[in-house]
């Protein structure tokens, strides 16, 4: 149903840099990369992108959740996100919302809360 996510950073070189890092094992691309005028689309093949763009203004803070294939790619991410600078907000583990709701959590740069989920069993 959607195409793309768009929200607004504080510091473009820093949010750039983390999401990179932290969204590599889910297979992102860089599709374009322009902080005068769209600013950074990630995008996993097939999937919706990710838009991040440069602000003045105090960005608000969003919980942003991204599907993995697989509990091992969940993993990944929390431990690319946590080396990329991001804050544990949740280590990878089962959660209530469901049997196979496998899922971690990180604080990103502008306070964003970054999940990553798997909905398989394994």
């Amino acid at each position: 149903m959607s195409d793309h996510v768009k929200f607004r950073i504080s510091g473009y070189a820093a949010s750039r840099a983390f999401f990179l890092k932290a969204l590599e094992p889910l297979g992102v691309a860089v599709v374009s990369d322009d902080p005068a005028t769209y600013g950074l689309e990630l995008r996993p093949e097939g999937k919706v992108s990710l838009r991040l763009y440069q602000t003045g203004q105090t960005p608000a803070r969003l919980h942003l959740v991204f599907t993995a294939e697989s509990r091992q790619q969940v993993e990944a991410f929390y431990r690319a996100a946590l080396a990329a600078g991001g804050k544990d907000n949740g280590a990878p583990g089962l959660r209530h919302h469901h049997a196979n709701h496998y899922a971690a959590c990180i604080t990103g740069p502008d306070g964003n809360n970054i999940e990553v989920v798997c909905h398989n069993e394994a």
